[in-house]
């Protein structure tokens, strides 16, 4: 039986709201701690010529055609199953040590929240109605999952002694530019280092580019660096009044998982500790936003290490929530190492002109905040950034960049070593004019 709207809201709200959220892609829950979030109408509002397929965003937990999901429901239960057990078992057959203790009372500490935001997800029936069909989604053919080997890899490419030499073409669309004549399309080729340079699209439109016969789609108003660590350091300002204000980084933690599943290369914690978190701040102050598990010596070397010797100060935690297409959750809420929720760490780094007001007002943001959405691939993150903007320090608007990106927004700064995975034309449509 269909939940009622809430009292509070009328029918006429209801549908504001979603109309909102088909606008934006953020469905704000009545708890003002809570929201929906459909990462491809997020991510498309940074195209104009092309537009996010969400055949391929959403490849994994939604049915396909033919009806050979990703992954098969039945096997998925069994999983779920011996997972339970040999939770239930442990917890039998030896007690919880230090860590695994306080990992229990940190998910028991928002647990409820958890719960509430999910219900109130189910009893949002008509946004229920649209994620059932995100997958869909004004696309007439369903793509299938893209194949990893076709793709470039990065990490190889800019690990060879070629890869100074290699480039990429950027096809400027000259109408950005007032070149072109008036309702005639007309490009620019412009060529410039892959790798250790910053690549920039400065015009209010998406633009393509080509490298090594692959092409990659490149949102309006941003720019890349493609390097690996030990080069991050060439992104720091001479001026910190050019730093950046919101700093948000997704580090290739440890993980057997990631290196089973071959997706990315994983780096020791500790390499984490140099990146130059006080030099990328701007004078006026930065956000900084921290993806990571939910393994307890994870989150104590944060901390106590990594938090402290980067310069910030922890602010707040909220958390990715993950569903299916169905609003069900990925997996069993209390299972003890597969929690179907993420952690984002929110803190501060002191910019030079910071006074104690500005460090009081900063504090202040609203802690255990929860958004949820369907997964798209392994371990791509849904797109938050704006979401984040308004606790920015500074002017508007606010400089912003993100570490270990695999995907693009406009407006920001992806640096790390494959920012264009993600970018692969394959990820994308053509708008229809």
């Amino acid at each position: 039986m269909d939940n009622p709207p809430s009292p509070a809201m009328t029918v006429s709200e209801v549908d504001d709201r979603l109309a909102a959220f088909i606008k934006s892609g953020i469905y704000r829950f009545d708890n003002a701690n809570a929201f929906f979030i459909d990462p491809v109408r997020v991510l498309n509002r940074c195209y104009t010529r092309f537009r996010v397929s969400p055949s391929t965003y959403y490849s994994r937990f939604f049915p396909t055609l033919n009806n050979s999901s990703t992954e098969n429901p039945q096997n998925a239960q069994k999983i779920s199953r011996k997972r339970k057990r040999r939770d239930k078992e442990k917890k039998k057959d030896q007690a919880l040590n230090p860590r695994e203790q306080m990992a229990d009372r940190r998910h028991k500490e928002v647990r409820l929240a958890l719960l509430e935001v999910h219900e109130a997800l189910l009893g949002a029936n008509q946004l229920l109605e649209t994620l059932r069909n995100l997958r869909n989604d004004g696309e007439k053919n369903n793509g299938g999952l893209i194949s990893q080997e076709s793709e470039l890899d990065f990490v190889e490419l800019g690990s060879v002694w070629q890869a100074p030499l290699y480039e990429i073409v950027l096809k400027v669309h000259e109408d950005d530019t007032s070149v072109g004549n008036a309702g005639v399309e007309s490009y620019s080729r412009r060529m410039a280092p892959v790798f250790d340079n910053l690549v920039a699209n400065e015009g209010n439109s998406d633009i393509e580019a080509e490298l090594l016969d692959h092409k990659y789609i490149l949102p309006k108003q941003s720019c890349f660096y493609m390097s690996d660590l030990r080069q991050i350091h060439n992104l720091v300002p001479a001026e910190s009044d050019c730093g950046f204000n919101v700093i948000v980084i997704d580090p290739p933690w440890e993980n057997s998982s990631a290196h089973q599943k071959l997706k990315y290369q994983t780096l020791p914690n500790r390499y984490f500790l140099s990146l130059p978190i006080e030099q990328l701040t701007h004078s006026a102050g930065a956000l900084v936003a921290l993806w990571v598990t939910n393994r307890e010596k994870l989150r104590n070397f944060v901390e106590n290490e990594l938090f402290p010797k980067w310069g910030v100060k922890h602010a707040a935690t909220f958390y990715w929530l993950k569903v299916k297409a169905d609003g069900v959750l990925i997996s069993e809420l209390d299972l003890f190492h597969h929690r179907p929720y993420e952690c984002l760490l929110l803190g501060f780094s002191q910019g030079k002109e910071m006074n104690c007001e500005q460090l009081l007002r900063l504090n202040s943001i609203p802690d255990n905040q929860v958004f949820v959405s369907v997964p798209g691939d392994y371990s791509r993150k849904p797109p938050i950034g704006e979401l984040l903007l308004e606790y920015a320090p500074g002017l508007k608007p606010a400089r912003c960049i993100e570490l270990f990106s695999r995907e693009m927004m406009a407006g920001w700064t992806s640096w790390g070593n494959e920012p264009l995975h993600f970018q692969d034309s394959r990820y994308f449509l053509e708008s229809e004019l």
